[in-house]
């Protein structure tokens, strides 16, 4: 069972979908969608607790039941490699999911990652929409 570690600020600006008008809005839906996903499969990992990083204006959003969210005071890369550094030293498997290289190469070894349209794609599954 695999924590998902969820970089929100680059998944909800994955899809041109006007997200900038309302970034607290297009986060708190996407909050919304990934809280179905504890006992799904990501990427071949099995959910079973979702972490996810907000920030800036999005940093105050209410989190659904079933996602803990880490509110950055600061910058949201920094928030997600420590927060995947302190479930690596917990001995938890984390799927991290960011397509920031910059940040990709800041996890821990041996953490897992996955860009932010492959979680799309299940969350669009998941909801019965195939197109987004």
């Amino acid at each position: 069972m695999t924590v998902l570690l969820v970089d929100a600020a680059n998944v909800v600006g994955a899809r041109p979908d006007r997200w900038w008008r309302d970034r607290p809005g297009a986060t708190a839906r996407l909050l919304s969608r990934l809280a179905g996903l504890p006992g799904r499969e990501v990427d071949g990992a099995v959910v079973a607790e979702v972490v996810v990083v907000v920030e800036g204006a999005a940093r105050d959003v209410p989190a659904p039941d079933g996602v803990r969210l880490v509110r950055a005071a600061g910058s949201g890369d920094d928030a997600l490699a420590a927060t995947a550094t302190g479930l690596a030293a917990a001995g938890r498997a984390v799927l991290a999911v960011t397509a920031d290289r910059g940040l990709r190469a800041r996890l821990p070894a041996g953490t897992a990652v996955t860009g932010p349209g492959r979680l799309l794609d299940v969350l669009d599954r998941m909801a019965g929409n195939g197109s987004g």
